[in-house]
């Protein structure tokens, strides 16, 4: 919980409420009270300047105003095209530098519009909705007002959302659902690259990161006797309980908060770590960046003390970060080697999802390259 305070002037009272972030945004310095007369051109122009505005209007008034301003800060076709013709011109890392710079800027920008809410997690704004339910499945019982920006309250909200109907997968004959802050496995090629590759042994295994649980229960549900998944995230811990509670798989399942490796051997160790070594801007992108690859290199460096005679490690792992110039093949094989590993077999498949098929992504040329691969390792 954070114990960072907002501070404004409101009629010219001193007004001071607790600063929620779960992108670990510092509160505004400037803040200035907003309502229905404002229009998108000037919030757009305080926003960019540094100005919060607390909105003191109708809520659902206050949506059309976001979606107002988030369209002003998409670029203009022709300053794309021309910023797109020079990005022949820069290195894919640097490409990709520039792409989270600007998604950084418009996350500031857009995170300017803040909302009050009070006790009980109530919005005391016209035409709000009930949110107590996404805040409670996300921070708890209340622990009295706040404020936090518009751009992350619904973000929230719509987490809420796909919790409550969860994300089908074909290869467990079930649904996960993700909990708010947990990366959820819309990616599905990875999930069916674990279904298919075949088994060292069925006693037992170590799912590193479990997450929402989804690699852990597909293990079990392929006839693994007994799975240890590990998260250093409580979220994670949590969310991976309740999904494997609900696919009946809690006698075969144990989950455990510890940082990678839980303690003994297994003839099966499966870690997916996040893909990019990059710097996690919040919490929420913990699961897709992995700073200078510590998860990926903790795993390697652990997996022959945990392995069973006869075992494998498998690393599901993206080769994005390659074509994004971020970290070469070289380096991957050198660790496995260098970690007295060696490759048994790998097995890869082209990603599905929308973004490989965008020709307008900034990423593009990289996204279309991608492939994610099952590595199944051995002691050397």
């Amino acid at each position: 919980m954070s114990d960072q305070q907002l501070s404004w002037v409101e009629q010219g009272e001193t007004q001071c409420l607790r600063w929620q972030s779960e992108s670990g945004m510092p509160p505004p310095r400037r803040v200035q009270m907003a309502d229905d007369t404002m229009n998108a051109d000037t919030a757009y122009r305080l926003a960019c300047e540094g100005t919060a505005l607390l909105w003191r209007g109708d809520f659902q008034n206050a949506r059309l105003l976001l979606q107002a301003v988030a369209r002003r800060t998409e670029p203009d076709p022709k300053k794309a095209a021309r910023k797109k013709a020079r990005a022949t011109e820069v290195t894919p890392a640097h490409a990709f530098h520039l792409y989270r710079q600007s998604q950084a800027q418009r996350a500031r920008i857009l995170g300017m519009l803040l909302i009050p809410v009070g006790e009980d997690y109530t919005i005391p704004l016209r035409r709000a909705p009930d949110i107590s339910a996404a805040c409670v499945e996300a921070h708890g019982e209340s622990a009295g007002p706040f404020v936090m920006s518009l751009r992350e309250l619904l973000g929230l909200v719509s987490a809420h959302e796909w919790r409550k109907k969860g994300v089908e997968i074909p290869a467990l004959g079930g649904r996960i659902h993700a909990h708010y802050g947990v990366y959820s496995p819309v990616r599905g090629e990875y999930v069916d690259l674990v279904a298919k590759a075949p088994l060292p042994g069925k006693k037992l295994a170590f799912d590193i990161g479990t997450g929402t649980g989804v690699l852990a229960a597909l293990l079990a549900r392929r006839g693994v006797e007994r799975v240890i998944a590990t998260d250093q995230s409580a979220r994670a811990i949590a969310c991976a309980r309740d999904n494997i509670e609900r696919l009946g798989l809690a006698a075969r399942i144990e989950l455990e908060a510890t940082d990678l490796f839980p303690e003994g051997r297994a003839s099966l160790v499966v870690c997916n770590p996040p893909w990019l070594p990059a710097a996690a801007t919040s919490s929420l992108e913990q699961a897709v960046y992995d700073p200078d690859s510590r998860m990926l290199k903790g795993f390697l460096r652990g997996l022959t003390a945990h392995l069973a005679p006869g075992g494998e490690g498998w690393l599901i792992l993206s080769d994005l970060a390659e074509h994004l110039g971020l970290r070469s093949r070289e380096f991957l094989l050198q660790e496995i080697a260098g970690n007295g590993l060696k490759v048994l077999a790998r097995t890869e498949v082209r990603p599905q999802h929308p973004r490989a098929t965008d020709a307008s992504d900034p990423l593009h040329h990289a996204r279309a390259a991608e492939m994610t691969s099952l590595w199944r390792l051995v002691a050397a």
